[in-house]
């Protein structure tokens, strides 16, 4: 009886966090201190990251904002090749769009920031009353 034997495969290892946090400054500075706690806890980098998760968190807090309704963040690392952050809120009807501020203004750059520094970035609506804010970093270059 010929038999062919072949190693297992190794399962696919990914890495996920997910808290809810208060739609507050607050909250979304505690964002970005978990997000470089974990990724600095996995031995992967957290400068781009947290640069991320700080206008998305800040957008969640300031335009996704409900009252009694947390915004979740996640962070899910594939393969050790790439990083996902995932911000949700409650505002689904409010979508963020990319637009130039006017130059003398203090805010409006975050999804500029986020374009910048992410290798994708999108917009997953629903389910009703959600929207998902994600980006992605290639952590191999």
């Amino acid at each position: 009886m010929n038999r062919d034997i072949t190693s297992p495969q190794q399962p696919t290892v990914s890495r996920t966090f997910t808290v809810l946090l208060s739609p507050t400054r607050r909250g979304a500075r505690l964002a970005r201190l978990l997000t470089v706690a974990h990724l600095d806890l996995w031995g992967l980098p957290s400068e781009s990251a947290a640069h991320i998760v700080a206008e998305l968190a800040t957008n969640a807090a300031v335009h996704g904002r409900v009252q009694g309704r947390d915004f979740r963040l996640g962070l899910t690392v594939h393969r050790e090749k790439l990083l996902r952050i995932e911000l949700t809120d409650t505002r689904g009807d409010a979508l963020p769009v990319v637009s130039a501020p006017d130059p003398h203004a203090e805010s409006g750059r975050g999804l500029l920031i986020v374009e910048a520094f992410a290798d994708r970035w999108g917009i997953v609506p629903g389910p009703v009353p959600r929207k998902t804010v994600w980006a992605e970093l290639d952590l191999v270059p």
